[in-house]
């Protein structure tokens, strides 16, 4: 696989280096294929990501949403006092604990999180602030002529 050297372009950009970083992430071996996920836009200013969590309890998930990083985080309790007494001859289920994280753009916001059929639903929301807003401005005409101011008549008064 390729790898790609950004440092020349932290030293020559001002303010991009949270892109850059994005980019080392995104380029980064090893990333976790666990728990699988989908990324789906459900409007113009509206997203769910879909996170496949069969096998844990809403008890065991967590979401935290802090500046511009979505995580979401699942981890097992162990049975308490023996209650499951049966052996497992064959674990097919995945049952680890499992770290995800999401970037988020500026202005997208978590509001709502569900957990039904196995799958963990976060609905995410891009509110731009008006001041933000593109806004039109209006474009007004000067139709006067422009005011000549004549000389000879300040040389008369003095």
């Amino acid at each position: 696989m390729r790898t790609y050297d950004l440092t020349p372009f932290y030293r020559s950009t001002v303010g991009f280096d949270r892109f850059f970083s994005l980019l080392d992430q995104a380029t980064a071996d090893g990333s976790p294929g666990y728990p699988p996920y989908n990324i789906e836009r459900t409007g113009e200013n509206t997203y769910r990501i879909s996170v496949a969590v069969s096998g844990f309890s809403q008890g065991e998930l967590s979401i935290v949403a802090k500046e511009n990083t979505l995580t979401i985080k699942g981890e097992k309790t162990a049975n308490q006092n023996g209650k499951d007494s049966s052996e497992v001859l064959y674990r097919g289920i995945a049952a680890r604990a499992f770290e995800r994280a999401f970037q988020l753009a500026d202005f997208v916001v978590v509001k709502n999180a569900s957990l039904e059929n196995g799958l963990l639903h976060v609905d995410l929301v891009r509110e731009i602030p008006e001041a933000k807003k593109p806004r039109s401005i209006p474009i007004t005409s000067t139709a006067q002529a422009p005011l000549v101011v004549d000389g000879s008549a300040e040389k008369a008064a003095a």
